[in-house]
């Protein structure tokens, strides 16, 4: 599902990295949350990162979602990847929720 949020993320995302792939993937309806828009993937592939390491690659794509990681966004996964990185990798699946907000049955 896409929603506005989304979009504004894709678009944020691409303006301000220059992405080679980008996927923002809405992982909400895996946590069990009220909101639709609390939970995200994203991967990115951007010749940007080619000096950064892992933490300020992460630092640099929150500083561009602040907006969002102050509001609605709850939980943002990160899979960033240099293009030479990406040729050689594969994106991890996302993990089952293990409670946080989601409810579980007695």
């Amino acid at each position: 599902m896409t929603t506005n949020l989304t979009t504004s993320i894709l678009n944020k995302l691409r303006e301000e990295l220059k992405p080679e792939h980008l996927e923002v993937m809405n992982e909400s309806h895996m946590h069990g949350t009220q909101s639709d828009d609390s939970h995200f993937k994203v991967v990115a592939v951007s010749a940007q990162f080619e000096s950064l390491r892992l933490l300020q690659r992460h630092r640099l794509v929150n500083k561009i979602l602040a907006d969002e990681l102050a509001g609605p966004v709850h939980a943002l996964s990160l899979h960033l990847y240099t293009p030479s990185e990406w040729e050689q990798s594969a994106v991890p699946e996302s993990p089952a929720c293990r409670g946080g907000s989601k409810q579980e049955s007695s």
